[in-house]
């Protein structure tokens, strides 16, 4: 096994090996209610400094107040 041979405890490949599970269930259950991301970078750039500035949760009712 690579990881051991490069060093990595039992613990770090149990812990790499659940983050990995993990992503990988959320990834799942987010592409089965049919969500989406916007395609567009500039997208994001526009958002960015509100995240920033307000946080994620508190930049998305900022963001839905100035949509038309």
């Amino acid at each position: 096994m690579r990881a051991r041979e490069s060093g990595a405890t039992d613990i770090e490949i149990h812990d790499a090996v659940l983050i990995a599970a993990a992503f990988c269930m959320f990834n799942r259950y987010v592409d089965g209610l049919g969500t989406w991301a916007p395609t567009d970078p500039d997208v994001y750039r526009q958002r960015a400094p509100i995240t920033a500035c307000d946080g994620y949760a508190n930049s998305i009712q900022r963001i839905l107040a100035e949509q038309p």
